[in-house]
């Protein structure tokens, strides 16, 4: 039985340069879709999972996270004296219990790799989840878990994985595929943002990982790979051989939120599936299109 995933890193030391003058002084992590931000989802995903520890891997300008996951005691006092219980209730689900929340910076951008690295002292020598908020994906049961159950069976390094078109997979770190089994697929290689050409497949990896404790060593090596950064599929490759790595076909519909159109496509997605939302969502948008 492999050793449980219990802790969870979630990197948000970016400056979310895309989405300026909205991140200029909040947290791209803090945007919001439809009335929650895409941290407290990646957080409600992870949760859900079973993670009993958050790690949150910060820089500069970030603390409307830290304050977000933390009591806000005038306005729960507010809430509580003019009886509006529900938006209470869903005020104190944010608020994970004590000593579950971890924070550490990541001093410079030096890519995803360095800031999994900058969390190893929290993470000790047990397996971690790792989380990008900027990858939000709609599923009635959340990724995460889908990869964990996946994961009870067969231990090792896992990534989450999607189809993408192969002329644009060098935006993604791309898979090598051997055995797939239903939705688990043998990781035989791992190559970061290749060329269409060069690409061994159209499997790639989004921003959903389950990593074993070796992982960090080889960061520690600081060696740099794609757009001069630290990069954790490279580690990951490098793991290859080592332990057993496998890809999960999850269930369910992802949206690149660190970009204009998917974070815009993600509000109407997620607003269309609410039943307190959908028929007005679907009317308005009948009169624009």
């Amino acid at each position: 039985m492999p050793v449980p995933v219990r802790k969870a890193i979630f990197p948000v030391g970016g400056l979310g340069t895309r989405f300026l003058p909205a991140t200029k002084s909040m947290p791209k992590e803090m945007l919001t879709v439809v009335d929650k931000p895409l941290i407290q989802y990646a957080v409600d995903e992870a949760r859900e999972a079973g993670i009993e520890e958050l790690i949150f891997i910060t820089g500069r300008g970030k603390t409307a996270i830290e304050d977000h996951f933390d009591h806000a005691y005038e306005l729960q006092d507010m809430l509580a004296a003019r009886g509006k219980d529900e938006a209470l209730r869903l005020v104190k689900e944010t608020i994970p219990a004590p000593g579950m929340l971890a924070f550490t910076r990541q001093q410079e951008p030096l890519g995803l790799g360095h800031a999994v690295w900058c969390g190893r002292n929290f993470v000790g020598s047990e397996p971690v989840a790792v989380l990008l908020a900027d990858d939000l994906i709609l599923s009635p049961k959340g990724c995460l878990k889908q990869m964990v159950e996946a994961y009870n069976k067969v231990g090792g390094n896992m990534v989450a994985l999607m189809e993408v078109p192969r002329e644009q997979t060098a935006a993604y770190g791309v898979v090598k595929p051997g055995d797939i089994t239903d939705r688990l697929v043998e990781v035989r290689g791992l190559v970061e943002k290749p060329k269409p050409e060069d690409a061994p497949s159209n499997l790639a990896v989004i921003g959903r990982y389950i990593l074993q404790p070796k992982v960090f060593e080889d960061l520690g090596r600081m060696e740099k790979g794609a757009g001069g950064e630290i990069q954790l599929t490279d580690a990951l490759a490098r793991q290859l051989g080592l332990q057993p790595f496998n890809g999960y076909l999850f269930e369910g519909r992802r949206f690149d939120c660190g970009n204009k159109v998917g974070f815009l496509e993600a509000n109407l997605a997620f607003a269309l599936n609410r039943s307190d939302m959908r028929d007005d969502i679907a009317t308005f948008l009948k009169n624009y299109i």
